[in-house]
């Protein structure tokens, strides 16, 4: 792969196999880039075939071998990037010890890929990839007052409920902007809420299987939503290229198209696709009605737009019926 070949330039993806990465990887191909791709492990046909049956993926991708709790595991893959997109984080099940299963690898394996940026003088911007569980998760909450991109969950309060993902991307994201401040370093970081869409993977992720089970019927994962925020992958996708493109993109930036409760959510979803069996009644898992909307006002002023719901449902159903795991 000749990097000089492209319009674009050179840019590296971690965790290249995910759900998000995977779809970012097809549109930096399609938009001209050379990509380098991290992951666990190239030669994982089962894990990484679906990226070479991408368009250009021949002749603009390359993957590499990286490991989040391996210290300079990414100079490789980052060296002579002119850009940096962190995606990857470690998601596992809490066995006994969430500080040591979670919280600490998603830090550490953070600035591992922040030191490795660090090295290269060349590096134009980092894209780091967050959630919006770091905005939402508070018990402080004015109905009458949208959150944005200065709002921040409660470290506390994600204890409390044992919500242990959030606390891994709050702790992540505070961590990264220490580091990237400290050293200099040029990052924007995307905050994206539920993300709906086709899989590129045959493989779904935990995301997907949640609303698969959702679609079948099942109520039990989405009864920890309760009131949550929704957007296209492809939406998803775009923004982390557009506040990379952008001159003008700084901090952090809110991703989400539509809030819903999930008595909501089940409402249109029962309405649009009669032939599943959509719940509409959910388990109150908050002990109460949550109240709150995103203000995306930042990413709309720059000229993004996000698909509606219908469509991000649309594509999703519809390739979880190609795949094989719906049927109808």
């Amino acid at each position: 792969m000749d990097p000089k070949a492209s319009a674009k330039g050179r840019v590296c993806v971690t965790g290249a196999s995910g759900f998000l990465a995977s779809w970012l990887i097809k549109l930096l191909l399609q938009a001209g880039y050379h990509v380098i791709g991290t992951v666990r492990d190239p030669g994982n046909h089962d894990k990484v075939s679906h990226l070479w049956e991408l368009e250009g993926a021949k002749e603009q991708l390359k993957l590499v071998k990286a490991d989040l709790m391996e210290d300079g595991s990414f100079d490789e893959a980052i060296a002579g990037c002119k850009g940096v997109f962190h995606l990857a984080s470690p998601v596992v099940t809490v066995k006994s010890d969430p500080k040591a299963e979670i919280l600490d690898p998603a830090v550490r394996g953070t600035l591992n890929v922040l030191k490795s940026c660090k090295k290269n003088k060349s590096l134009r911007r980092i894209v780091l990839t967050s959630s919006s569980s770091t905005v939402r998760v508070r018990d402080d909450i004015d109905p009458n007052v949208a959150l944005d991109e200065s709002s921040w969950s409660s470290i506390e309060l994600c204890e409390r409920l044992q919500v242990w993902y959030a606390m891994g991307k709050i702790l992540a994201e505070k961590a990264a902007w220490e580091f990237a401040k400290a050293n200099e370093l040029d990052m924007v970081v995307v905050l994206p809420t539920f993300i709906i869409g086709p899989s590129l993977s045959p493989d779904l992720c935990y995301t997907a299987l949640d609303v698969l089970d959702l679609l079948k019927g099942e109520t039990k994962k989405f009864a920890m939503h309760g009131r949550m925020g929704y957007v296209h992958i492809d939406d998803a996708a775009r923004c982390h290229i557009f506040v990379y493109e952008n001159i003008n993109a700084w901090g952090r930036h809110l991703c989400s198209s539509k809030v819903l409760d999930n008595d909501e959510l089940g409402a249109f979803l029962a309405k649009r696709y009669p032939y599943l069996p959509i719940p509409t009644r959910f388990e109150d898992f908050y002990g109460g009605k949550q109240s709150y909307e995103y203000n995306t006002s930042k990413l709309r002023k720059m000229g993004f737009q996000f698909k509606g719901l219908e469509e991000m449902f649309d594509d999703c159903i519809g390739s979880l019926k190609d795949q094989g795991y719906l049927k109808y």
